[in-house]
C-alpha cells in the first residue's frame, strides 16, 4: 500500500490502495481500473455506475417512442415536445447541483437524484396523453443532472496528471447507459415482456425494471463509498479540516469567469448532440429506412455504445498533450474533435443508405464523446476552488444544446436539422481561441505558468466561508 505524507487531524483512512499527492489532499496520481478500493476506487465505480444507472431510466423510453406515438396517437411534434421537455428539466438540475457539490459532497445528492426520478420511471404506464407524456419526462430527465455530481466526484478524488482520464471514463462509461438502454429496453425488454400481452401493456410496464434498479442503486452508494480522499463531508467538517462553504458564493465565482461560459456553449455542441441523438436516433432509423422497433432500437444503441472507449480517449488524449503541450494541447485536441464531429454530422445528413449511414454514425458518435472528454480535461483548471458549479455550469450546456437541437428537429426535416446542427458545431470550435485560463497558455498565444502548470490543483473548496449568501443558493 502507498502510504499517505502528514496526517492531518482528520482521516478516514491512514493508508491508501493508490499512490497518492499529500499536497493535493491525498487526491490518487494513478487509475487501477481493476480495485475497488475505499476512497479513490469506489467513488470511481460509484460514479460511473450511478451516472449509468441514471442515463439508462432518463432515455428508457426513447425507444419505445414510435409505440407511445400509435398508441396515444401523438405526433411528431408533441413526441419532440416530450423529448426537449425530459432535457430541459436537467439544466435547471446541473446548475442547482453544482454549487450543492461543494457544500454537501457528491454522495447525498447522487442518492437523492436516483431515488428521486425512479419514481416517474416507474410511472411510466399511465401516461394518457401528450402533456402527461411531456410532464413525465421533464421529471425523470433530473436523473441528466447526476453528470455533475460524476465529474466532480473524480476531481475531488484524482489529481490533475490523471483528471482528464479519470473523468472521461467515468463520463463515458455513464453515458453507455444511453445505448445500452436503446438495446434493453427496445430490442430485449420490450420484445420480452410483449410475448405474455399487447405491445400496448408492455411498454407500459416494462419501465418498472429499470425503475427498481435505479433506486436501489441510489441508496447502495450512500452506504459504500465516501466523499473525499479523507472522508465524508460531514465528518471532515465536524472535525474542522474543511470549512462551511457558501453555495451561492461558488456559483457566483464560477459564473464570473467568461472561460465557463464559452466550455458551456462547445460542452452544447457535444454533449447536446448525444442527447439529441439518444431521443432522434431510434425514430430516424425507423422512419427514414423503415426499420421496426426493435431493429432502429438495436441500430440507434451503436451511438452510445461509442462511450465505452471514445470518451476515455478523448481525455487520455488531452492528458497526453497535456504532458507535453501544457494547456495548449488540451485546447488543441479539444478544438479538433469539436471540428471532426460537425463534419462528420453533415456527411451523416447527406448518406442516402442505411449501411452508409450506420458507418458514419459510427465515426460521428466516437468524436462527439471524444469532445465531451476534452471538454473535461479542461474545466478542474478553470477555477479549482469552484469545480462543482464550473462543472454543473458547462453540464447544463449540454442539455442546453440539447433543447435547443430538439427544437430544429421538432420543427424541421432530419436532413435540415442534422445540418443546422453540425454548422453549429463547427462554429463552436472556434471558440477555443479565446478560452484563455489563468496561468495557462491559450490556443494560439500565451504561456504555461510553470508553478501553476506543473504544481497542484486546489482542493474544490470555494473561497467564501458559510453566511447569508447560503440562502440565495
Amino acid at each position: 500500500m502507498a502510504e499517505t505524507g502528514t496526517a492531518p487531524e482528520y482521516k478516514k483512512y491512514q493508508s491508501y490502495h493508490l499512490n497518492v499527492d499529500p499536497e493535493q489532499d491525498d487526491k490518487a496520481t494513478e487509475i487501477k481500473l481493476c480495485h475497488f478500493s475505499r476512497p479513490h476506487m469506489r467513488a470511481f465505480h460509484c460514479s460511473w455506475w450511478s451516472f449509468f444507472i441514471a442515463f439508462f431510466i432518463w432515455f428508457a423510453i426513447a425507444p419505445l417512442l414510435s409505440e407511445i406515438k400509435e398508441t396515444l396517437d401523438l405526433t411528431k411534434q408533441q413526441i419532440w415536445t416530450s423529448s426537449i421537455a425530459g432535457v430541459g428539466g436537467t439544466i435547471f438540475m446541473r446548475f442547482v447541483l453544482g454549487p450543492a457539490c461543494d457544500k454537501y459532497g457528491p454522495r447525498i445528492l447522487f442518492t437523492v437524484i436516483l431515488c428521486f426520478a425512479s419514481i416517474p420511471t416507474a410511472l411510466t404506464g399511465l401516461v394518457s396523453s401528450a402533456a402527461g407524456l411531456a410532464v413525465l419526462r421533464l421529471f425523470i430527465g433530473f436523473a441528466g443532472g447526476t453528470f455533475v455530481m460524476c465529474q466532480y466526484w473524480t476531481s475531488r478524488m484524482f489529481t490533475k496528471d490523471v483528471v482528464g482520464t479519470a473523468n472521461a471514463l467515468v463520463g463515458g462509461w455513464g453515458n453507455l447507459g444511453g445505448g445500452v438502454t436503446q438495446l434493453v429496453m427496445g430490442s430485449v425488454l420490450f420484445p420480452l415482456f410483449k410475448t405474455g400481452m399487447s405491445a400496448e401493456t408492455a411498454w407500459r410496464s416494462v419501465s418498472v425494471v429499470p425503475a427498481v434498479v435505479a433506486f436501489s442503486t441510489g441508496v447502495a452508494v450512500w452506504f459504500i463509498s465516501d466523499d473525499a480522499p479523507k472522508g465524508n463531508y460531514t465528518d471532515l467538517k465536524k472535525h474542522g479540516n474543511m470549512p462551511e462553504v457558501s453555495a451561492a458564493a461558488s456559483f457566483r465565482s464560477g459564473a464570473l469567469n467568461f472561460n465557463t461560459w464559452f466550455l458551456f456553449v462547445q460542452y452544447a455542441c457535444c454533449f447536446g448532440v448525444e442527447l439529441t441523438m439518444n431521443n432522434a436516433a431510434a425514430l430516424y432509423f425507423r422512419e427514414e429506412f423503415g426499420q421496426s422497433t426493435e431493429s432502429a432500437a438495436a441500430i440507434a444503441s451503436i451511438f452510445g455504445w461509442m462511450n465505452l472507449f471514445a470518451r476515455g480517449l478523448g481525455g487520455y488524449m488531452s492528458d497526453k498533450l497535456n504532458e507535453t503541450m501544457g494547456m495548449r494541447g488540451r485546447l488543441l485536441v479539444h478544438t479538433v474533435c469539436l471540428l471532426a464531429e460537425g463534419v462528420l454530422v453533415l456527411v451523416f445528413a447527406n448518406t442516402p443508405n442505411l449501411a452508409g449511414s450506420i458507418v458514419v454514425l459510427v465515426f460521428f458518435s466516437i468524436f462527439v464523446q471524444a469532445a465531451e472528454g476534452t471538454s473535461y480535461g479542461i474545466v478542474p483548471y478553470v477555477n479549482p476552488p469552484c469545480t462543482g458549479s464550473i462543472a454543473g455550469i458547462v453540464g447544463a450546456g449540454g442539455n442546453t444544446g440539447a433543447v435547443a437541437f430538439g427544437m430544429g428537429f421538432r420543427q424541421l426535416d432530419y436532413k435540415q436539422a442534422f445540418v443546422v446542427m453540425g454548422c453549429t458545431i463547427i462554429a463552436s470550435s472556434f471558440l477555443s481561441v479565446f478560452i484563455r485560463i489563468k496561468g495557462h497558455a491559450g490556443l494560439v498565444c500565451g504561456q504555461d505558468d510553470h508553478a501553476i502548470s506543473k504544481g497542484t490543483l486546489s482542493i474544490p473548496e470555494p473561497e467564501v466561508g458559510a453566511g447569508e449568501d447560503d440562502d440565495e443558493a
